[in-house]
């Protein structure tokens, strides 16, 4: 699959606060003592299974998730409260093979003038949760250095899923390292975090941009003995 024009918008949280939403088997991850959550709205292509054709409809669409970060077994990764997209069958496709919490979405994504105009607002039912707003990268193109606060947020490898038996399982993916810009974002609602509780620092977020990623996911994989 191929991701394109891809947000990162972090903010700062209490570790207690996320802590207490993840599964047993899980650490949390924290740089310099918060724990954080990223907003990352994006486009998909391309995506179908290995040798498998692409299914009319259902291999390019928009996506947004809510995500932390977390490490089990020495292994730094990311942990998704939520993922919005608009197909159904993609939504049942991953909540069974990949245990992940997907949820259907009215979405519209809109380029015009360098800017990329997102919108999308959760069609399932329960509370409420959404996001409205555009941004666009500025500034030259750099990979993160590493040790720093950019790397630490993007440049992980792995994800953590759990089943409804909180048996806790990895998915590792590939791709090249992230190439990002700085980017500028005008945000008129962004409730996602709200939707679970979550209170975040407020005010802008620390936001980066990417314009393109090739992407490569295995399939899941147990974490010790939680799957057993």
């Amino acid at each position: 699959m191929r991701w394109h024009e891809l947000a990162f918008l972090h903010r700062p949280v209490r570790a207690a606060s996320v802590r207490a939403l993840l599964p047993p088997g899980l650490e949390l991850d924290t740089f310099d003592g918060s724990a954080w959550l990223g907003t990352v709205p994006f486009r998909m292509s391309g995506v179908r299974a290995r040798l498998a054709p692409r299914l009319p409809g259902h291999s390019a669409f928009p996506e947004i998730n809510l995500r932390t970060y977390v490490t089990a077994e020495g292994r730094p990764g990311v942990w998704f409260f939520s993922l919005d997209v608009t197909r159904r069958l993609v939504v049942a496709a991953a909540r069974t093979l990949f245990h992940l919490p997907y949820h259907r979405a009215r979405m519209a994504v809109q380029t015009q003038d360098g800017w990329v105009h997102y919108a999308s607002e959760r069609a399932t039912r329960g509370t409420p949760a959404g996001f409205r707003g555009r941004y666009r990268g500025v500034g030259a193109s750099f990979h993160a250095a590493p040790g720093s606060l950019e790397a630490w947020l993007v440049e992980r490898y792995c994800l953590y899923a759990a089943d409804r038996r909180a048996r806790l399982f990895r998915c590792d993916v590939h791709h090249a390292p992230w190439t990002l810009q700085r980017a500028e974002c005008e945000l008129e609602r962004d409730t996602l975090a709200d939707a679970l509780g979550l209170p975040t620092s407020g005010g802008e977020p620390l936001a980066h941009f990417s314009r393109d990623i090739e992407v490569l996911a295995w399939s899941l994989e147990p974490v010790g003995g939680t799957a057993r």
